[in-house]
């Protein structure tokens, strides 16, 4: 039994993103179709004293509406260093930033410094946090797997060629996902029921639970973020 589950990468994405990819054993990195600017490909956000912000990855978008993810570029290559600023800044005071997360930051965003492609930096840090949560769902990029015409088409192309026999959608797919398809060729589709998750009392006063897994790594030790 092959489970598989495929979403458009995110930047450092909330933990509900992780905990599909941690309930599938094959995980596709759904890049391929067009970047939509103002959404979460490029941009997530953290908690602070005076209340959440955005850390947002500038890209270069001007005259490229029709581009896809993983062709969208970096715009300033600072971003880095404005983002990891930010971040001991709004979660400096969380109880696990200084012992635990900030020295990882340090390495995780030391990584892709030089980095221009979105895919790939969005890639390595998801990577990168699903090591630290245990997570060994194997990762793929949809660029490396057959394409199709269709949006259904083309998730079940994907899903064929990694021999699944579940696929596991999010909520938002309901809308289009063509399930009969799907089951016309042998593949189980299961739909993502996220859960309530653990809370935590933010700087702020409250638990704003629409955060980045940052926020909540900067809070609770990665055995009690699920």
């Amino acid at each position: 039994m092959t489970r598989v589950a495929i979403l458009q990468s995110n930047y450092i994405p909330w933990r509900g993103f992780f905990d599909l990819i941690r309930k599938v054993d094959h995980f596709v990195l759904y890049d391929t179709v067009q970047f939509t600017r103002r959404d979460w490909r490029n941009r997530n956000r953290i908690s602070t004293t005076a209340g959440p912000i955005w850390l947002t990855i500038p890209v270069e978008s001007t005259g490229k509406y029709y581009q896809r993810i993983n062709e969208t570029r970096v715009a300033d290559p600072r971003w880095t260093e404005t983002h990891l600023r930010s971040l001991r800044h709004g979660l400096g005071r969380a109880p696990q930033f200084k012992t635990w997360l900030a020295p990882r930051l340090e390495d995780w965003f030391g990584a892709i410094r030089d980095e221009k492609l979105l895919s790939n930096i969005n890639r390595s840090l998801i990577a990168a946090v699903m090591a630290e949560l245990g997570i060994t769902t194997t990762l793929h990029s949809a660029q490396d797997l057959p394409e199709a015409d269709g949006r259904s088409e083309q998730l079940l192309e994907i899903c064929k060629a990694l021999g699944t026999t579940t696929y596991v959608s999010g909520p938002a797919a309901r809308s289009y996902l063509d399930e009969g398809l799907f089951q016309s060729q042998g593949v189980n589709v299961e739909w993502m029921d996220y859960p309530t998750y653990p809370t935590y009392r933010q700087t702020n006063g409250i638990h704003d639970p629409a955060v980045s897994i940052l926020d909540t790594l900067a809070y609770l030790p990665p055995e009690q973020v699920f």
